[in-house]
């Protein structure tokens, strides 16, 4: 990548392409006329390694709040739900996903992206975001050595 910035995450680069804005539950969004594209962001990726599933538990057409439930992924390392980053009516999903969730492994930040939300939003700035992490990376470690022993 390009214009981009990174966060060492150990011996890890995660790279952060400045093209967009990042929420702090690891997305990033794509303004695209007036709807919000996310996708999960290489740290994210990163701490998930290998997606094999995600499911959904709203459907296009539904109104979301900020942080409500809207589905679950299963990875190598762990199932999670997966929280709304921002109010708003979720205008699709990336269906290929349903069927083939590893775009979000090889491609996460083109074709593994994951839903579009239509609304108005305030996001973190990819400065900020970076920031962020380094804010929350120590206490991200001692959960991942945790989860090892």
């Amino acid at each position: 990548m390009s214009d981009s910035l990174h966060f060492m995450m150990g011996e890890f680069k995660a790279e952060f392409p400045t093209d967009r804005q990042y929420a702090k539950n690891h997305m990033w969004a794509v303004n695209i006329g007036g709807r919000y594209r996310f996708g999960f962001t290489a740290y994210a990726v990163r701490l998930l390694q290998d997606v094999y599933f995600l499911d959904w538990e709203v459907d296009a057409g539904s109104l979301l709040h900020e942080k409500q439930d809207i589905g679950s992924i299963e990875s190598k390392k762990a199932e999670s739900s997966l929280f709304s980053p921002m109010a708003g009516t979720i205008t699709s999903f990336n269906e290929t996903l349903l069927s083939d969730p590893s775009h979000i492994n090889v491609d996460k930040y083109g074709e593994g992206w994951l839903f579009e939300i239509e609304g108005k939003a305030d996001f973190l700035s990819p400065k900020s975001y970076i920031e962020h992490l380094a804010a929350v990376w120590e206490v991200t470690q001692r959960t991942i050595k945790g989860q090892l022993n």
